[in-house]
């Protein structure tokens, strides 16, 4: 299974700003990021205890991935953008892809933003029963010539 790197996210987090400047929806640069909290929002879907993934599987992978990128805010603006655009990053270089409307995903984002803490548990397992139902294999073969 392929990681998506605190690079590759700062790479996103600084394109989204690049092109939400137009639309007056400002995303801080990067380098004001709060320190430490992308690196553990990356890190915690591949974390083990007792040599068992915690998170198994590429669906949870990327239900925490997506619930950690948006609740625990590592950027000061833009969260949520920049969770669904990593999101798609992650599952793409594991070659899989949403298959939704971008008001399901919309609303998914804001959803999870607005849940209560304390039902953790629950989004996660809402999250990846959207994921299951949206997730598509990609055919990233090499074209033959």
């Amino acid at each position: 299974m392929r990681i998506i790197t605190v690079g590759e996210v700062e790479y996103i987090a600084f394109k989204l700003a690049q092109e939400m400047l137009a639309y007056n929806e400002p995303i801080p640069d990067v380098a004001t990021r709060f320190p430490n909290i992308l690196e553990s929002c990356l890190a915690t879907p591949f974390q083990s205890f007792s040599k068992k993934s915690l998170y198994s599987g590429l669906i949870s992978k990327a239900g925490i991935l997506f619930y950690l990128m948006i609740k625990n805010h590592p950027f000061q603006n833009g969260n949520k953008r920049i969770a669904m655009t990593t999101l798609f990053v992650f599952l793409y270089k594991n070659k899989k892809w949403i298959q939704a409307d971008s008001q399901e995903l919309y609303n998914m984002t804001v959803w999870v933003a607005q849940s209560p803490p304390q039902f953790k548990n629950e989004v996660l397992k809402a999250i990846e029963k959207f994921l299951k139902k949206h997730v598509i294999s990609l055919n990233l073969e090499a074209p033959r010539i």
